[in-house]
């Protein structure tokens, strides 16, 4: 008989899930903003991808850690206390008008605290219950209620180019470290094996990849990562320059529209296959830079909007696809190896490349936004047609 979820159960795991990303986004949506006020626009696509190159080395290393040596909750508390500090330098150097270099180290060591989290929430969260197919989508859609209150308050300072948002940021990764302590904290399962440094590095997890529809699914999930690059570094540039201020604030539009994806998640889950659910996801990251290519304020706001449907109904359902088909004492380290290849992996590429192709659209001083939404609209196509041809899934009896 399945187990109903107490209802303190469920404010312990959507609290989880609400701080962490609140967290995120009053960091991670005003970075570009914050980063041209201050002078540094030329590190920001390097800047982007910090979070990138800390997810090929962090999640791995504390998903196998949290798997075999301490308990997931205490390896999130201590992380989450050391990225708190890190922010509060990020924030002074900022302020200070560090060198370009030395903020962009600065930023590379809290990417190397932050990115292990997000992994490690789902899987503390993935292991209290017992259909996530049904369970996940309304507690991970506090986690966006989350990101969009971050994103709020950094609007509501006033601080969409300020490094108040970098303090606010700090302030609430305190709160998770916090926050920690009224989560249980079972210890990992010992095993009596001699551990290798290929295990306790958490590269093991790479052996889930020797799977078709596991490979396919990562390697998709890398390659839509690309192009879903450019959403968050240049879309709040596009808004501005479109007339729109308080560009944290706008870019919740994504956030309203995942809110509802993820209530509706498991009735979606429920009458479609993973197949079908993965490709709807895609179809929506294309209509989305679809729209934003067509440059027109209404036009970029239902791009937007798209952006939740794009993102849960790919993502999450990717990230149940990993929990429900990968053993249970693989779950953190495969988490893991999902946080690599997208926010690692694909980020890298996307950020960089990305950064490349808007400087190349951007000409004699004018950007030329429909021919830079156009070619990433162009990128997702792609990729979604690599996913119909490749994916097989489990037929459904």
């Amino acid at each position: 008989m399945q187990r109903i979820i107490r209802r303190a159960e469920f404010a312990e795991l959507s609290g989880l899930f609400f701080l962490n990303s609140m967290a995120m986004g009053a960091w991670y949506v005003p970075l570009s903003t914050v980063l041209d006020a201050h002078g540094l626009q030329s590190i920001k696509p390097m800047a982007f991808a910090t979070s990138a190159t800390a997810a090929f080395v962090s999640p791995l290393i504390f998903g196998a850690m949290a798997d075999r040596h301490a308990a997931p909750v205490r390896v999130l508390r201590w992380l989450s206390l050391a990225t708190s500090l890190a922010m509060l330098v990020v924030a002074t150097a900022i302020q200070l008008r560090a060198s370009p270099w030395l903020a962009l180290a600065l930023i590379q060591v809290f990417a190397l605290g932050s990115a292990p989290t997000a992994s490690l929430a789902n899987s503390i969260v993935m292991g209290r219950l017992t259909n996530p197919q049904h369970q996940f989508g309304p507690i991970r859609a506090l986690g966006t209620l989350g990101w969009m209150t971050g994103c709020w308050l950094v609007s509501a300072l006033h601080a969409d180019t300020s490094t108040r948002a970098c303090y606010a940021s700090a302030a609430i990764w305190s709160l998770v470290a916090a926050f920690t302590l009224w989560l249980p904290n079972p210890e990992p399962l010992k095993s009596t094996q001699t551990i290798t440094l290929k295990q306790r590095l958490g590269l093991d997890a790479l052996t889930l990849l020797k799977e078709r529809d596991h490979r396919v699914v990562f390697l998709t999930s890398a390659l839509f990562c690309v192009p879903l690059a450019a959403f968050y570094p240049y879309t709040p540039t596009h808004l501005r320059q479109l007339g729109l201020e308080r560009t944290s604030a706008w870019m919740t539009l994504g956030q309203v529209t995942e809110i509802v994806a993820m209530v509706g998640l498991s009735r979606v889950l429920g009458h479609w296959r993973l197949k079908w659910t993965l490709t709807a996801g895609l179809v929506f990251g294309l209509l989305r830079y679809s729209l934003c290519a067509l440059d027109g304020k209404g036009w970029v706001l239902a791009g937007l909007t798209l952006h939740g449907f794009a993102y849960t109904l790919f993502f999450i359902t990717a990230q149940i696809y990993v929990d429900q088909r990968v053993a249970p004492e693989w779950r953190t380290r495969a988490q893991a190896l999902f946080c690599l290849t997208t926010s690692g992996v694909g980020n890298l590429i996307g950020y960089l490349s990305v950064g490349w192709w808007f400087r190349l659209a951007h000409q004699a001083g004018t950007m030329d936004w429909p021919l830079f939404w156009g070619v990433l609209a162009i990128a997702v196509a792609l990729v979604l047609g690599f996913f119909l041809s490749a994916y097989r899934g489990r037929v459904r009896r």
